[in-house]
């Protein structure tokens, strides 16, 4: 049996913008704007400059969880495009981190992948 690979960090306006391959493991983040419970999908968005960016979440596997709007979650999972366009990540992991500096976690990421590029170890 095999692991599912670690998860890519990526920002959410790379994901909403078609760069994270078909498949592809992935950790990102934003502020729960609308859990559907029926459809069992959340909707969570980023601001970048000033675009909101948008990141579907499909959470069959986390369910039952506790949905708060408004608050910070961070998603692993692996990302599906669809048929009629978009792309879905289907959550592993979706972990509220209300309290967490935006700003410092972006810098986390910009700063690791530089240290990856660094040793060769590409994304």
């Amino acid at each position: 049996m095999t692991l599912p690979r670690p998860g890519i960090y990526y920002f959410p306006w790379e994901v909403s913008a078609g760069q994270v391959p078909d498949g592809g493991s992935l950790r990102t983040f934003g502020r729960l704007d609308l859990y559907d419970m029926t459809q069992s999908r959340v909707t969570l968005v980023a601001p970048h400059g000033s675009d909101k960016h948008q990141v579907l979440v499909c959470t069959k596997l986390v369910e039952p969880f506790q949905a708060q709007t408004g608050s910070l979650y961070i998603v692993l999972g692996e990302l599906e495009h669809q048929k009629g366009g978009g792309a879905v990540v289907k959550a592993r992991v979706l972990t509220c981190a209300e309290g967490t500096s935006l700003p410092l976690l972006e810098q986390a990421i910009r700063e690791q992948r530089a240290y990856q590029q660094e040793r060769g170890s590409g994304q």
